[in-house]
């Protein structure tokens, strides 16, 4: 027995150790990932600024050489011309490459290596343009280098008309080689100055990054030690910290499961849940239901797009709780249908609410981008006097009754008629309603 409790002590007591040295651990393992993103980051920056000297040097080159193959039409020149254009034309394949759906990063390696950067800057070439291309700096080192892509293609296109050119002799037209040497230099001087302020605006992205970096180091390490100071008592409020989240959590979860998350309204679950318990409690004439659905919704939505749809809800669900009783409920069911339970409330009551509401709908003005819509609503009304009521029923009496109001023309309110000499129209499926009244 001594022997098992001698070793079961010392693994306790080492478990307890790594948890006491857990926290610094984790710090210095933090410490050194933020380092080492830093350096790779400042590599990157660096390769792209070796690289851009490349790339003007061979771009100005290119201009060069093919001047003086313009003069002298010695192939050798040409040459040299097309070997100096091969790096830019190289860094221009590998961006392109870049910026396509999908990225092709064997062709943006190779043409980063024919544009003369070193393999092992490659991959740092590639991992800082495929993820921080939307930092500012980048960006704007970007829209240079991309805008040298006319000038390039230019440059190539010369290149060949020059030779062609001097395949039949030297040009003897003085006034012919005045216009092709300035434009050569017309190209050299727009090459160079996109080149500087390619170089401008990426060293100050390099200073803003060391400094960036540096800072974020220091607060990073000022921040763990204090939290690391603040370990014992964070392990302590752990636990009520925990609770309240899964509190806050729970509320937030049933608050999305009864309200609509558009309009804030109750949701079609929390609405038919409270609809049953008010059947469970119904006394004659003691609760109303109207059921209503927007008549032009469907011509907003088409016109100015679902965010304007949506605003135009918004606004409604706004409208219909107004001058409500505490007791009252609004909710939405779905698209662009609304039902309000209206509990002890007489029928007579409940018509005289509905046509309040239509009449305030009718009066309402929804604007959107300039555009004026008139909105209007058909309405069904129904009173429940019979304790023995089903929600399925109590639904397809307010259905029938919003279907009946758009059938006679919409923009009304019909009320309910529950009697053998009336003809109810029938319920039709929720779907093709849908469609229909929007």
């Amino acid at each position: 027995m001594l022997r098992r409790t001698a070793p079961s002590t010392k693994e306790r007591s080492f478990l307890h150790v790594i948890k006491l040295v857990s926290p610094f651990v984790m710090v210095v393992v933090l410490q050194a990932a933020i380092a080492g993103f830093s350096l790779e980051v400042m590599s990157s920056v660096r390769a792209y600024v070796a690289g851009e000297a490349m790339w003007s040097r061979s771009q100005k080159n290119a201009v060069y050489f093919l001047n003086l193959y313009l003069h002298s039409g010695e192939a050798s020149q040409f040459a040299q011309y097309q070997a100096s254009l091969a790096v830019p034309i190289g860094d221009e394949y590998a961006r392109w490459a870049l910026e396509g759906d999908p990225v092709d990063l064997e062709t943006a390696r190779i043409g980063f290596l024919q544009g003369g950067n070193h393999p092992d800057d490659v991959p740092g070439l590639i991992w800082l343009f495929r993820y921080f291309n939307q930092v500012s700096f980048l960006r704007e080192a970007i829209r240079e280098w991309a805008a040298t892509d006319p000038m390039l293609l230019e440059l190539s296109v010369f290149g060949e008309v020059i030779r062609g050119e001097l395949k039949s002799g030297p040009v003897r037209d003085s006034a012919r080689l005045q216009l092709l040497s300035a434009r050569l230099s017309e190209l050299n001087r727009q090459f160079t100055g996109h080149a500087e302020r390619f170089s401008t605006v990426l060293g100050e992205g390099s200073r803003a990054i060391k400094l960036t970096l540096t800072s974020i180091n220091i607060v990073t390490a000022v921040t763990l030690i204090l939290l690391l100071i603040w370990h014992t008592r964070r392990l302590v409020l752990q636990r009520q910290a925990f609770e309240d989240a899964l509190h806050a959590e729970k509320e937030r979860l049933a608050y999305q499961a009864s309200h609509d998350w558009l309009t804030g309204l109750a949701s079609r679950r929390a609405f038919e849940a409270r609809l049953q318990s008010e059947l469970d409690d119904a006394r004659e004439g003691s609760l109303g239901l109207i059921l209503l659905d927007l008549d032009q919704f469907k011509s907003v939505n088409d016109t100015c797009g679902h965010l304007a749809g949506d605003r135009l809800l918004c606004q409604i669900a706004q409208l219909l709780q107004q001058d409500r009783q505490p007791h009252d409920l609004v909710a939405r069911l779905g698209g662009d249908e609304f039902c309000l339970i209206l509990p002890r409330c007489p029928p007579s009551n409940a018509v005289d609410i509905a046509e309040r509401l239509r009449r305030s709908l009718e009066l309402f003005n929804f604007t959107w981008n300039d555009l004026c819509f008139a909105v209007t609503a058909s309405i069904g009304v129904t009173c429940i006097a019979d304790g023995n009521v089903t929600l399925e029923e109590a639904m397809r009496r307010a259905d029938t009754a919003c279907y009946r109001a758009k059938d006679k023309g919409r923009n009304r309110v019909q009320a309910d008629a529950a009697r053998s000499d009336v003809v109810l129209v029938a319920s039709r499926p929720r779907e093709v309603a849908t469609a229909r009244g929007r």
